[in-house]
């Protein structure tokens, strides 16, 4: 009898260590997988759309780096004013509590989220995503082997982030992969078709 009490202790222990691990990675990973997707496809996006009405290697370019530098911009800006406000409300909520217990609050306080850890992680994963169609597009002169490069790498790095974020979620990969990759498509084939519709319709750039 004992043994079996001490085996449901271990697997209660483990389990427990399995949903510790999932929620202290919930916060930096939701940050870093949104930024790299926003990143990777907005810029994508942006690129596209300017090269459905501007074949210029050096427009792309321009308009790709300062989507990067707005969006990552953004991004730190809206997540640190997020985790702020969620910061806010459990420090009030831990007041109406009264904790008395020094050791307790201590721990209370290491678990609250830190907005200036999020807003980074969400920087850097925007432009960690944003710089791939950049690197894709910038060495390439001719107008159509370059939206194909940007396609492909733009396709490789969507399945590759849709993977680590499934990987690191315990998720399925299969369909975060799908997902995330058929998303991104919609995404630029979007911008480049209403962009192109636009510019056709005798709009000056």
């Amino acid at each position: 009898m004992d043994h079996v009490n001490i085996s449901v202790a271990n697997n209660e222990e483990k389990g427990a260590n399995v949903d510790f691990d999932y929620s202290q990675r919930a916060q930096w990973l939701r940050a870093a997988v949104l930024g790299a997707n926003d990143g990777l496809v907005s810029v994508a996006s942006l690129m596209m759309g300017v090269g459905a009405v501007k074949q210029d290697v050096k427009a792309m370019f321009l308009i790709g780096f300062a989507g990067l530098v707005a969006g990552a911009c953004s991004m730190a800006i809206g997540e640190f004013v997020s985790v702020y406000s969620q910061l806010d409300i459990e420090v009030a909520q831990m007041k109406r509590d009264h904790i008395t217990n020094h050791d307790q609050e201590l721990a209370e306080k290491e678990n609250l989220p830190s907005p200036f850890q999020a807003a980074l992680a969400s920087a850097l994963a925007f432009s960690l995503g944003a710089i791939v169609p950049l690197l894709a597009a910038m060495f390439i002169d001719s107008y159509k082997v370059r939206l194909a490069v940007i396609l492909a790498a733009v396709s490789i790095a969507l399945v590759v982030f849709g993977a680590v974020g499934a990987v690191l979620g315990g998720s399925s990969r299969v369909k975060s992969c799908v997902r995330v990759l058929v998303g991104g498509w919609l995404a630029m084939a979007i911008t480049f078709g209403l962009t192109k519709l636009i510019g056709s319709s005798g709009l000056q750039m």
